[in-house]
């Protein structure tokens, strides 16, 4: 009886979701949608059109499920976005030190051929962190710039098709595979802008692994 009376009045209070339940004994139980993940996520956007979807949707995920979103560009400041956002980087890549993050995700856009393919600096994050076991995603285009860091060699991946980025892929030892997200261990990789919001999800669900 105790035990009911204790859900109920968290229940008006708000205390309990719907993903929320109560064991036997009576005790509150978070679900793996509640658990709040206390880590810090670099965030690497192209300077100039990067996809706004692609970096705001999965942020808002990731900021919700409890994380830092810290924000890097190859120059710092204003980046603008391909639908018109503009988003000021936290730091340049270059400055980023990836032993300070958990995680590291890349957005997509027409910016990332220019931008983020060949950023030396990128690439070396990428790999260090994936080296050390750490979460790392690509999107879109930036599928490709998992693939020139070396990290998604023998795995399964995908990636907005076109014959450079297919190319990059097969270059870089991936299995290439027709799905909107694919995670291969700690390695997501997305299509496009249509899946930001299961990359985002698919990205949380890693780091709580």
């Amino acid at each position: 009886m105790k035990a009911l009376i204790v859900v109920l009045a968290c229940l008006v209070c708000g205390c309990l979701t719907a993903a929320s339940k109560v064991d036997d004994a009576g005790s509150i139980e978070l679900s793996e949608v509640d658990e709040v993940i206390e880590v810090r996520v670099l965030y690497v956007i192209a300077q100039e059109n990067f996809r706004d979807e692609e970096y705001l949707v999965p942020k808002d995920i990731l900021e919700d499920a409890g994380a830092e979103v810290v924000t890097a560009s190859p120059m710092g400041g204003v980046s603008t976005g391909m639908l018109g956002a503009e988003v000021e980087a936290d730091l340049r890549i270059g400055d980023a030190n990836p032993a300070d993050y958990d995680a590291v995700v890349v957005a997509g856009g027409g910016g990332s051929r220019e931008y983020l393919w060949d950023d030396t600096d990128l690439r070396n994050i990428l790999k260090g962190s994936y080296d050390d076991g750490k979460v790392v995603a690509g999107i879109c285009l930036s599928g490709a710039v998992l693939a020139k860091a070396g990290v998604l060699d023998g795995r399964k991946a995908t990636v907005f098709e076109t014959p450079e980025t297919v190319q990059a892929l097969d270059a870089g030892g991936a299995e290439y595979v027709k799905e909107d997200v694919v995670t291969d261990g700690k390695v997501i990789t997305a299509s496009g802008p249509q899946a930001a919001e299961e990359y985002g999800r698919r990205i949380v669900e890693a780091i709580r692994r």
